[in-house]
């Protein structure tokens, strides 16, 4: 077979948009002497054809004959340049490969075949280098070592391994006579991330089975029972003691999330909890459902390949919802370090924040994008202590119709395997997940990276839309963390299952039976289908070329059976696999932190300009175009209210807002909330009041846009450190807490959670970093007329101003208070009593006209919410703090400019409304702060009548949008 290479480089003239980006990266690592970087892509290809078909696969399939040339061959460094460093930078063997993929489909469709492709990139760099300062490139910006290999210079590419076939060996891991030592050491030896009392419970098992157990068995119990399926420290019991108090719950989740919930008890919540994603009536006929999920310590090893999966994983939560949904909009929510961190900062194990930002903006752009799904809301939050574990919440919404919102599997189906194949990526991925990160995780759990393939997941869904129509299977579900072990075992947990194992389609040979059964490979669903529709939906998978294969059939013995080759290599009682996980008894502790009112230390100063610039301009404040300008939010042109919003269309949007149907005006609204700073204890923080916040935000960013208050639905993200710990413990208490209290306020039940806990990361030295306490909420709604709608930039000079909600000297966890650097003080506190009153009547203002325009006062506090209405608007604003709804404490002029107080909204009325207005809010915390003027500064006067901001909005805007101009 002969071996073709093809170099496809940008024609002369044309910007060299990868190499430019490169430069200016090693430039930031201090590398001064490098002047220019040219990037090629490379194909290597093993195939019968001759010269002229190596020229049309170049001209019409590989390079772009507008702008790009191929070259046959190696091309080696450009002609006449001195100094030139040549790196090339290959996946490592078994990592998938989409491109590579998609280039055997094409070649076959010119009808040659392709044995075999492999892809890599080629950096040629221009200038004078050391060998320490190209290791220092490939390592911190070149290549990934946790699943990419670097050739410098030119020499052969790295061979492509054979791969021979699996030969069966059953393989028994002796647990029964192990003492606790033994017992834990095994379970670090095989990344099982089981405790000594989850060994212990195995250990009984299996002297009551009289038997030793074999790998697959362990590892398909790992799988089950670790914490990112199973949802252990939620579940558990804890007795926390608290400001002299001892509380205790026997379920943590079910007494205070799940218990709002039930007893909400709303009709319009069809299913919660209890599948992939959680489902909600949208109108007479459909249902919408919503999922967010973690996708954490894949995208700290591989941003772009572990937030590409993040965002394709969850895509596949409401496709293995009910019968399945058809996806219609992502989400997203990222929490990185210091994107301009030094270098030496860093610590040893771990990617720079900047690297790690950019590789998970463009896994989840790329992957949304390619599967034609609209990314329409989102945030970035930054902390240094997110490091080394950064988070990445991605999150889909779907719609199903609604008589096929649950699953009916039956004894005698046959399960299917539908999609992708089976590889080693993602071994032990629901494992890894569970535990604390260390250095040496960049290595030694390489494998649990997966590769996604938006392609191939996009024509699955495709052809499962077809099968769905037909009604040809019972239930669906998704291969997530845990693989098959997951998808098949909870789909038959009730009934039995047997699978051959032999049978699943692999990526490449040598896979033994336990890595096909854990696996995490991506763009993998299980259907279970009734031999007699076995040929019909056969046939619609063959019809669009996506491989399905039977791999077994449920039972009704409740036995999980697991076989190769016709040799029994694994049984389960379902009954132990599924609830067999032991109770646990935990201990919580919280303590009050007592600090003083923040001592304001500025009081007396005239003006705020430079507090006010300096905040906008701040990571957690400032523009996000960069990120959301990558991101398509017009495709399936249901997009109504987008990301950025204004005259420009780069404002800050509060709420995104979709149109499912396209011959109807009803529509959905889709907000978050988040704040860690007011959880911190550091900085005067609670729990409590940081969850309360979070609902609160997600909440107001609905009401803004025009959501109906009585049909909100929530979603909870708990990202935590160890909760072994009692004081981690008790502030996920407090916070569960919280979601309970806000839950029954709001009249807002929840519908879909996830957990992610362990977000610790050890160092070499053995110390430890932890991630801040962090709750992720998502908010969904209904909009009954997508036409009275309404968005946060300011309309028209002469128009009012007023502000809804009361002030309060809360800077403590302010963005203001860390510019200042103060820690002490009152976080904000939600009144549970006039909240959601507040939104009830906002939400009726809007849907009588009586609002032109509506933003949340939120991160920066009134100051920065009315310099955004402004440059948003192209508008000016005089304000005067005068008309400002206060607490009589909240007297200086810069706690009520930057308090981050909840529950506030600012509203632009026309002057001929505000009578009926006015009505409305009778009875609440309400002025007017001012109005709408054609002088383009933002003018806000202080309790004297004296100027506290002057500003131009074009000043403020440059600030707003520099920092990430990236």
């Amino acid at each position: 077979m002969k071996q073709w290479r093809f170099e496809v480089f940008n024609k002369a003239g044309f910007n060299d948009v990868q190499g430019n980006s490169t430069l200016a990266d090693i430039k930031e690592l201090g590398v001064n002497t490098v002047q220019a970087v040219q990037f090629a892509r490379v194909y290597l290809i093993e195939a019968e054809f001759d010269d002229a078909f190596a020229h049309r696969l170049g001209k019409e399939l590989l390079a772009d004959p507008v702008c790009e040339d191929y070259y046959i061959g190696r091309s080696g460094a450009p002609a006449g340049l001195a100094k030139a460093t040549l790196i090339e930078v290959h996946l490592k063997s078994g990592v998938t490969d989409p491109v590579a993929q998609s280039v055997v489909t094409a070649i076959a469709d010119m009808g040659i075949a392709a044995a075999h492709v492999r892809t890599a990139r080629k950096y040629v760099v221009l200038g004078e280098i050391s060998r320490k300062q190209t290791e220092l490139i490939t390592k911190k910006i070149l290549a990934n070592d946790c699943i990419e290999i670097c050739v410098i210079g030119s020499v052969a590419e790295p061979p492509n391994p054979h791969v021979k076939p699996y030969e069966l060996n059953i393989i028994h891991w002796p647990i029964r006579d192990l003492d606790d030592e033994g017992l834990l050491r095994l379970s670090k030896e095989k990344d099982l991330f089981l405790n000594v009392v989850e060994m212990k419970t195995i250990q009984d098992y299996y002297r009551g089975l009289d038997r030793e157990p074999t790998d697959i068995e362990l590892e398909a119990i790992a799988q089950t029972w670790s914490e990112h399926c199973v949802h252990k420290t939620l579940k558990s019991q804890v007795d926390m003691d608290y400001e002299g108090q001892h509380i205790h719950f026997d379920n943590l989740l079910k007494e205070t999330v799940f218990k709002a919930t039930k007893e909400l008890n709303k009709p319009w919540c069809i299913s919660v909890f209890a599948d992939n994603a959680g489902v909600i009536e949208f109108d007479d006929e459909s249902a919408v459902c919503f999922k967010v999920e973690t996708h954490n310590h894949p995208s700290a090893l591989d941003p772009y390949g572990g937030a590409a999966t993040g965002i394709g994983g969850v895509i596949r939560d409401p496709m293995g919802t009910g019968m399945g949904a058809r996806p219609i909009a992502n989400t997203d929510i990222f929490c990185f370090g210091d994107p301009n961190m030094k270098p030496e900062d860093v610590p040893k194990g771990v990617l720079h924040p900047r690297r790690v930002m950019k590789g998970v903006v463009a896994g989840v752009r790329d992957y949304g994008n390619r599967m034609g799904i609209p990314t329409v809301n989102g945030a970035i939050y930054f902390d240094d202590r997110y490091t080394a574990n950064p988070l990445v919440f991605c999150g889909n919404i779907g719609i199903m119709d609604k008589n096929k919102c649950f699953k009916h599997p039956q004894t005698g189906n046959l399960i299917i395997v539908v999609g992708g194949r089976t590889g080693r990526d993602g071994i032990h991925g629901a494992t890894f997940s569970s535990g604390e990160m260390t250095h040496e995780h960049e290595t030694i759990f390489s494998h649990a990276v997966q590769i996604g393939n938006a392609i191939t997941e996009k024509k699955m869904l495709d052809v499962l839309i077809q099968a769905n129509d037909r009604g040809l299977y019972e239930a669906i579900t998704d291969c997530g963390a845990g693989g098959l072990s997951s998808a098949v075992g909870e789909m038959g947990e009730e009934l039995g299952a047997e699978v051959d194992l032999e049978r699943v389609p692999l990526k490449y040979a040598g896979l033994n039976y336990t890595e096909i059964w854990i696996s995490e490979a991506q763009e993998r669903m299980v259907v279970a289908v009734k031999p007699e529709n076995l040929d019909a939906i056969m046939e619609i998978f063959a019809g669009e070329n996506v491989e399905a294969t039977v791999i077994g059939k449920f039972t009704d013995d409740k036995k999980l059976k697991l076989r190769y080759k016709g040799t029994l290599v694994g049984q389960l009682d379902m009954e132990f696999l599924h609830n067999g996980v032991p109770k646990y008894s935990r201990k919580a502790v919280w303590k009050t932190t007592q600090n003083s009112k923040l001592k304001t230390q500025n009081c007396g100063k005239d003006n705020y300009n430079d507090e006010l610039l300096a905040i906008l301009s701040s990571y957690n404040v400032a523009s996000k175009e960069w990120v959301i300008r990558q991101y398509d939010h017009e495709v399936q042109a249901g997009s109504v209210i987008k990301p950025l919003t204004g005259v420009t269309n780069d404002g800050p949007g509060d709420a995104a807002v979709i149109r499912p149907k396209y011959n109807s005006d009803k529509g959905l609204a889709i907000s978050c909330g988040m704040n860690p700073c007011y959880g911190d204890p550091d900085r005067s923080g609670d729990p409590y009041w940081m969850a309360l916040a979070g609902i609160d935000e997600a909440i107001r960013n609905l009401i803004c846009v025009g959501a109906k208050p009585e049909r909100i639905a929530l979603l909870d993200n708990f990202c935590w450190g160890d909760c072994t710990k009692p004081e981690t413990l008790g502030t996920l208490v407090r916070a569960a807490q919280a979601c309970y209290d806000g839950a029954i306020a709001y009249d807002a039940p929840f519908i879909s959670g996830k957990d992610s806990l362990n977000n610790e990361f050890r160092r070499d030295d053995g110390t430890r970093i932890s991630i801040p306490s962090t709750l992720l909420i998502s908010a969904i709604s209904i909009i009954d007329d997508v036409n009275k709608c309404v968005t946060m930039d300011a309309k028209k000079a002469g128009n009012l101003l007023f502000i809804v909600g009361l002030t309060k000297n809360e800077l403590a966890g302010s963005h203001y208070s860390l510019l200042k650097s103060q820690g002490e003080g009152q976080v904000p506190k939600t009144d549970l009593k006039t909240a959601p009153e507040i939104a009830r009547r906002l939400a009726e203002a809007i849907a009588k006209g009586l609002i032109v325009s509506c933003h949340d006062c939120s991160e920066g506090g009134l100051v920065v919410a009315l310099a955004e209405m402004a440059f948003a608007g192209g508008v000016g604003i005089e304000a005067d703090l005068r008309g400002l709804p206060k607490d009589p404490d909240c007297s200086a002029v810069d706690s009520q400019l930057f308090s981050e107080s909840t529950s506030r909204y600012i509203v632009e009325v026309e002057p001929e409304k505000y009578g009926d207005f006015a009505k409305l809010v009778l009875g609440l915390p309400f002025g007017q702060i001012g109005r709408i003027t054609d002088s383009q500064n933002l003018v806000i006067k202080s309790q004297k009548g004296l100027p506290a901001i002057n500003a131009d909005i074009a000043d403020l805007k440059l600030a707003w949008q520099k920092t990430f101009a990236w």
